[in-house]
């Protein structure tokens, strides 16, 4: 199996380490310290620097101004910007974008996807359902009233929805089937309240009450729903991957430095075994999203289907980033808890992302589900 990334897909990773290089992890006040939102709005300079270096049109064709790559382009740059917690919708608005390319109508598209890959237009979706446990496109029904549809019911944790111009909200039908309904926050009958974060970021609950939504706002094709959340679900498992190779670097660092019996502590055996340890979870989180990402750009079949890899992917991305912060945390001692040292914005970061669409445990289920559909023989 062969992992080399093209040349446009490095290009993409360098160009974005390079927009990432000055950006503070510790820019906004740290969520140990603030009772609300760390921010009122997303990092709308940084996002402006992405715009202009292309990245934030990664996915779209030529004909909307893009550079036409795929999902591990996409997961290339999203782990550049978990090294240094950027707070920007990158994810969201990207995969949002994508979806109404690869499913939406002509006119949709032509609506809002070059002015998506300009940042002009920010997209987020609502992606985690009423209660952040329970499927999100059973938490809203969308039923149709002449030439429109309506929407009713609630989600949970919508990220960015306060500061987004649209939000792409998942529903069910009547006859069973999902929709993708792109929702501006501000219209009649949507409410948001306000929700925090681990991170200290703004989310926000989404209510819907009889919401009106244009047909040309509605995306109705087959397997629309899935193919966006495949890719949100890979998106944040390379978010996990670098802020997991962030943290463990600074660990290593740290450890390199900090002497105990006049010999720095990386030196002695319990130390280098547990950071050994965290760097094989990390090998593993890599090669697992790799493949994932892998299966959704190339639509390879395989054994099992391309759920099974992002279940696999999303099990080592939850499990093992806990597992990074939590050893780093417990090698920096002490000094990994002082609110003037980045550490502990890492570890509610990967907290968040842990429980993000869904925790190992979810994903385990969900892979013997396939394992029972689809038998090994």
């Amino acid at each position: 199996m062969d992992f080399t990334f093209s040349e446009e897909q490095q290009a993409a990773a360098e160009a974005a380490a390079g927009v990432f290089a000055d950006v503070a992890p510790d820019g906004v006040p740290s969520p140990a310290d603030t009772t609300g939102a760390v921010a009122d709005d997303f990092d709308r300079a940084l996002w402006a620097r992405l715009a202009e270096a292309d990245l934030l049109s990664l996915l779209l064709d030529e004909a909307y101004g893009g550079a036409g790559l795929d999902a591990i382009a996409l997961c290339l740059v999203l782990r550049e910007s978990a090294k240094v917690l950027a707070r920007v919708p990158l994810l969201e608005s990207s995969a949002a974008a994508a979806t109404v390319q690869a499913y939406g109508g002509e006119e949709l598209r032509s609506a809002l996807l070059t002015r998506a890959g300009r940042g002009d237009l920010v997209l987020t979706v609502a992606a985690h359902g009423r209660t952040g446990h329970d499927p999100a496109e059973l938490a809203v029904t969308a039923r149709r009233d002449g030439d429109r549809w309506v929407l009713d019911g609630v989600q949970t944790a919508v990220p960015w929805a306060h500061n987004a111009d649209l939000v792409v909200v998942p529903a069910h039908t009547d006859a069973d089937r999902t929709v993708l309904a792109l929702v501006a926050p501000d219209r009649e009958g949507v409410v948001l309240a306000e929700q925090i974060s681990t991170t200290g970021e703004r989310l926000a609950e989404l209510r819907l009450d009889s919401v009106p939504i244009a047909r040309v706002d509605v995306i109705d094709a087959d397997g629309a729903w899935e193919w966006l959340r495949d890719l949100l679900t890979a998106g944040t498992c390379a978010l996990a991957l670098g802020l997991g190779t962030a943290v463990l670097r600074m660990t290593s660092e740290y450890t390199g430095k900090r002497e105990q019996f006049g010999f720095p502590v990386a030196t002695f055996q319990a130390v280098a075994v547990q950071t050994a340890d965290r760097y094989i979870d990390l090998r593993a989180m890599e090669a697992t999203l790799w493949q994932a990402a892998w299966r959704i750009s190339s639509g390879a079949s395989g054994t099992l289907p391309a759920a099974a890899d992002l279940a696999v992917a999303k099990i080592w991305a939850s499990e093992g980033v806990r597992r990074v912060v939590q050893t780093a945390q417990h090698l920096h001692g002490g000094f990994g808890a002082d609110t003037e040292y980045p550490l502990h914005r890492y570890h509610a970061w990967a907290k968040h992302l842990e429980l993000s669409l869904g925790p190992a445990a979810a994903h385990e289920e969900a892979l013997g589900d396939l394992l029972a559909a689809h038998p090994l023989s």
